[in-house]
């Protein structure tokens, strides 16, 4: 993946919290979260949902072995890939909501476009 935030994290931390949320993702179609979760989040979201537009099946395999979440895996090739068929890129978008009262961190809203 690269270049990456760590978010506060140890690194298996960090993915399992970014593997449930892609999955909550696809299944609720947005999520409220802090601005840089969601900055992260994306990145991880666009590469899945451009799995699911390849549709094949080493792509669903390679979504599953990703998200462990049967459901969402579905969900995402037979409902929510096919809207981008024609789309290249860009399919979520962040809302900033501004800060939380608890702590004052910059929360959003990443959703599907």
């Amino acid at each position: 993946m690269g270049s990456h935030r760590k978010l506060g994290f140890k690194s298996d931390h960090r993915v399992a919290m970014l593997r449930n949320m892609t999955a909550d993702l696809i299944m609720y179609g947005r999520i409220r979260t802090t601005v840089t979760r969601a900055k992260e989040l994306r990145r991880v979201a666009e590469r899945i949902i451009t799995l699911g537009k390849r549709g094949d099946l080493h792509a669903r395999r390679q979504a599953l072995a990703y998200l462990y979440d049967k459901e969402a895996v579905y969900k995402l090739f037979e409902e929510v890939a096919p809207k981008y068929k024609d789309r290249n890129g860009g399919y979520t978008r962040i809302l900033r909501l501004g800060p939380r009262r608890g702590d004052g961190a910059e929360m959003a809203i990443i959703e599907l476009v």
